[in-house]
């Protein structure tokens, strides 16, 4: 048999496989899609609540990514959060988790976007306003301009926005500095907050070493052992979606709808490039991208020592929730928009739909995971919920802390 010979049926294998291996992916994303996945471990989650005659000592929602709300009233997330607030009452918090302007955040007020952005931030932050609780906003990638050189501009444009329309509203971390900040929600129940796009944005940012957050990091949750800590940050340090590297069979052949959902474009065999680019090397926005792994490794070397903690996110536009090392680690970025998650790996919950997380603390100790999603026929009521979870309490052994040289 001939080179040429021998090529030409490699590569005829090689497209047959392929080809059976996305047929095959493609009818077990078909057969998970937009269900809600529950771990073996925790099936029996129905079974459990929280005793109905003890109200939260307090509540607090955790929303991201809502920047593509609709303006016009009927914005199923504002609804399911108008009635979280309305269930709720003044004893909660709402934190926002970034992304709260697409597609670049504020522009400038000459720009020809900038009143398509006011628009859909002023019915944002309209809802929020009719909450007398605690209003926290971070910023996102897509705050910073999408991360670009000029990102700063855009993120102080828009935190000044805040302050003018919202100025009882909390925008964390100040500036666009790194943090990490505090603040006191309750009694027992401390959020700290962390601008996780200052260590991958590119161009200015305010300057600050990049490992002494960290430092500061773990003398906080060292200091405050004794209360229930929520640490909030835009990007996951966990993920089963798109930004941890997952892809659907779909993008593999019309790889460009990751950058555009109506970008199809078959690029069989080669389209599997950028999945694998993605996954392996990473854009900005990805875990895999040096900025970002760096970021990732050093938050994970704090937060491993303290099991019981809370870590809140978005960026990735699903539901999402890990236990890992004794920790809860949440996505929760579908505020306006969704998009493919992977079931099973060390995921305990996922779900591809709109809707949030919310966390209520009790007195006696308890904290528990509510999964919050709006129902189908628009109803002001939420849907039933899909999954819930008794959070594992704070650890009373102490940690053994990192040294200073481990944050390198």
């Amino acid at each position: 048999m001939s080179y040429s010979t021998l090529f030409s049926v490699l590569l005829l294998c090689l497209v047959i496989g392929s080809c059976a291996w996305l047929c095959w992916r493609y009818w077990q994303e078909r057969q998970y899609r937009r269900r809600p996945y529950v771990a073996p471990a925790v099936l029996d989650w129905l079974l459990h609540t929280p005793d109905p005659d003890t109200p939260p000592l307090h509540r607090v929602a955790v929303l991201g990514d809502p920047g593509a709300v609709a303006t016009d009233g009927t914005d199923p997330i504002l609804q399911l959060l108008s009635h979280w607030q309305h269930e709720t009452g003044p004893d909660g918090t709402i934190i926002i988790l970034g992304d709260n302007i697409y597609p670049t955040g504020l522009p400038a007020p000459e720009h020809p976007a900038r009143a398509a952005a006011e628009q859909r931030f002023n019915a944002l932050l309209a809802a929020l306003g009719q909450y007398p609780g605690t209003i926290v906003l971070l910023s996102g990638n897509h705050d910073w301009n999408k991360g670009r050189p000029d990102g700063w501009e855009y993120l102080q444009r828009q935190e000044a926005y805040v302050r003018e329309h919202l100025p009882r509203a909390h925008y964390l971390p100040m500036g666009g500095q790194p943090g990490p900040v505090s603040l006191q929600l309750a009694e027992g129940v401390l959020l700290i907050v962390l601008n996780t796009q200052w260590w991958v944005q590119t161009g200015a940012r305010p300057p600050a070493d990049a490992k002494e957050p960290f430092r500061q990091l773990q003398q906080l949750l060292e200091q405050n052992r004794h209360q229930r800590i929520v640490v909030a940050g835009h990007h996951p340090v966990y993920s089963n979606a798109l930004h941890g590297g997952k892809f659907t069979a779909k993008q593999h052949v019309f790889p460009l709808t990751t950058v555009n959902k109506r970008a199809y474009v078959p690029l069989p065999l080669i389209g599997s490039l950028l999945p694998l680019y993605r996954k392996l090397v990473g854009a900005a926005e990805d875990m895999a991208h040096p900025r970002y792994r760096k970021m990732r490794r050093r938050l994970l070397r704090v937060l491993h020592q303290y099991p019981g903690i809370i870590y809140a996110s978005g960026h990735d536009h699903n539901l999402q929730y890990f236990q890992k090392h004794g920790g809860h680690y949440l996505v929760s970025g579908s505020g306006s928009k969704t998009a493919f998650v992977q079931k099973g790996g060390s995921a305990t919950f996922v779900h591809e739909h709109q809707g949030f997380f919310s966390l209520d603390f009790y007195a006696h100790g308890e904290t528990w995971l509510r999964t919050l999603e709006p129902a189908a026929n628009s109803s002001l009521q939420p849907a039933p919920e899909v999954f819930r979870l008794r959070l594992q309490p704070i650890h009373e052994v102490a940690p053994a802390l990192v040294p200073v040289s481990a944050f390198k």
